[in-house]
């Protein structure tokens, strides 16, 4: 495998934050394969752009990234993949598993951070702190995203995520994930 030069945190001294979200109404957030919602804090050294960011997880090569944007602002999930969102730029408050979830997750997250976001659990921007919150989004090779809102319809698209594969190795380090 080759190696990145991207500026890592060791991963000795890595802060990871992990949540479970129970479901709410049609979103079934960790509920389905209780995977939790990961935030891997200060990954990236400051001033790491997305390109280096990218490059990074190509050279991983677990996920292959496919954007480069903010959050969207109304909550969603995705049905047919799990997501890794590399803090590009800026500064934002997310919301994670629906804003009327009682356990929702409300982090400030930054650049440098990454999130890891199971298949069905619901996202959202809640505040773009300082104007300029870019992510690099990431899928498992050979996946695309789909968009799914909790609502009526959607129910054969929720079903198909307990058949996911979780990652065999870590987006980011490389190494191999328990399971």
């Amino acid at each position: 495998m080759a190696t990145s030069k991207a500026p890592l945190t060791p991963l000795k001294d890595l802060r990871v934050s992990s949540y479970q979200i129970p479901a709410l109404e049609r979103t079934p957030n960790t509920s389905i394969q209780k995977k939790p919602l990961m935030i891997y804090h200060s990954v990236f050294h400051p001033g790491t752009s997305a390109s280096t960011i990218e490059s990074h997880l190509m050279t991983i090569g677990v996920v292959d990234p496919q954007w480069r944007y903010t959050m969207y602002s109304t909550s969603h999930f995705h049905s047919n993949t799990h997501e890794v969102l590399s803090i590009a730029s800026g500064k934002a408050r997310l919301c994670f598993g629906g804003e009327d979830n009682p356990k929702r997750v409300e982090p400030t997250v930054e650049q440098g951070d990454v999130i890891v976001v199971p298949a069905g659990v619901s996202h959202r921007l809640l505040d773009d702190i300082d104007g300029g919150f870019t992510m690099v989004g990431s899928y498992p090779k050979g996946k695309n995203w789909d968009m799914c809102y909790g609502k009526e319809g959607e129910e054969e698209k929720v079903k198909g995520i307990k058949h996911l594969g979780w990652f065999e190795r870590d987006p980011l380090y490389a190494t191999r994930v328990r399971h």
